[in-house]
């Protein structure tokens, strides 16, 4: 996150944003997998949404402009058929993420990239498609993992730590406008999806989530497996885009490995 967003974002939004102080929450069911933490949150989620939609807007605007948005048909087809059969097993874990007003699109980019913003704003880069050869497998594997991140709010999580840390830098000084705030919020938002890392638990919860999510919605999760064997292999001929802000893959297959036992049985009963 770039210091000038959280610095700028202490007086911005002290009274726009502000939940009525931190509250512990649980953003999903725990679902098979058994994801309970307790999240901190100091920032609301309608506030992170409205964001998001203004940061998901800029992305959309400039790819528009630079003529590599949903260029090629058949890949936005098979992106959005895959991304909505997992969006319809989204409902275990929250049940208002089903009627969410989920976006689908393609850049055209040799990067191996994608991600879901909060509110189920999601974009995929051909680059990870075409340069892996992605099975649907494979594909529902990567969007999994990615919506699981905007069903737990990890971006709202993370935006308020940050929060939490500038005030106790600089206090509640004065409160400027509530415009100020919001695009001051869509950078945080921006730079927490393409600039950061999320965290080891926050990583860890959205590898079982999108791992029980593509086995409920008929992916075997197998799959899961060779996509991040596949990006290891990418990995040797430089660090793609997708792992500079993700774990290594092979710090995940072991964890993939032993949530296995709980997801294929799902897989089992949907693909019966």
């Amino acid at each position: 996150m770039k210091l000038h967003s959280m610095s700028a974002l202490a007086p911005a939004l002290a009274a726009t944003l502000i939940v009525g102080g931190c509250q512990s929450v649980r953003t999903t069911s725990a679902g098979a997998v058994g994801v309970d933490r307790k999240q901190q949150m100091l920032v609301s989620t309608a506030a992170i949404d409205q964001a998001a939609a203004q940061a998901y807007d800029a992305e959309l605007k400039a790819a528009r402009e630079k003529g590599v948005l949903d260029t090629d048909r058949a890949q936005l087809e098979r992106v959005t058929n895959v991304a909505r059969r997992i969006v319809a097993a989204t409902g275990t874990f929250r049940p208002d993420a089903p009627g969410w007003q989920w976006q689908f699109n393609v850049q055209k980019t040799q990067e191996l990239n994608a991600y879901c913003m909060p509110g189920g704003r999601i974009m995929v880069y051909s680059g990870l498609l075409e340069q892996l050869d992605l099975s649907d497998a494979e594909l529902a594997t990567v969007l999994g993992h990615e919506i699981a991140h905007a069903l737990r709010e990890h971006t709202r999580e993370r935006v308020s730590r940050a929060y939490a840390q500038q005030l106790v830098l600089s206090g509640a000084a004065a409160v400027t406008g509530a415009g100020e705030g919001t695009a001051n919020l869509a950078n945080m938002v921006a730079d927490v999806t393409f600039q950061l890392p999320f965290s080891r638990d926050q990583e860890s919860e959205a590898d079982d989530i999108g791992l029980e999510l593509m086995a409920r919605a008929g992916y075997d999760p197998h799959a899961a497996l060779t996509l991040w064997n596949k990006m290891a292999k990418a990995e040797q001929s430089g660090t793609p885009k997708f792992l500079s802000t993700h774990p290594a893959p092979r710090d995940r297959i072991k964890d993939i490995e032993k949530n296995l036992p709980r997801v294929l049985p799902l897989y089992a009963k949907r693909a019966g």
